[in-house]
């Protein structure tokens, strides 16, 4: 299990780095907008999948970037393709990332506590 666990992981740092490269400069959707940030690319065992999980700031329609990233993941699949050294590039689906959300609203928790704690 290790060997292709690291492998995995591997598959996975790569991808995110190349999608967020694709994402970032290359791709010219509309739809898309704001700051799109990739958080973590986690692909099936079996190479097929990627799910891409995203966090999004300053976006004009959160719901319309992920749909918008989503249309476009043929293309983005296509440019990682090239470089990225896979006998199969995965699909892509995009998912926007809840925990990112979660964390702040934790933040933001703890913060009031310690701020009444203060008084």
């Amino acid at each position: 299990m290790g060997k292709n666990t690291n492998r995995l992981g591997r598959v996975n740092e790569e991808l995110k780095k190349e999608i967020s490269q694709v994402v970032n400069y290359e791709l010219k959707n509309p739809d898309v907008t704001g700051m799109v940030s990739i958080t973590k690319v986690k692909v099936t065992p079996d190479l097929r999948y990627a799910k891409v999980y995203v966090s999004v700031l300053n976006s004009k329609n959160l719901n319309k970037t992920i749909q918008g990233l989503n249309e476009s993941s043929k293309f983005i699949r296509g440019r990682v393709a090239k470089t990225v050294n896979l006998r199969v590039t995965p699909e892509i689906v995009f998912e926007y990332d809840e925990s990112i959300v979660y964390g702040e609203k934790i933040d933001a928790i703890l913060k009031t506590l310690k701020d009444e704690e203060n008084k």
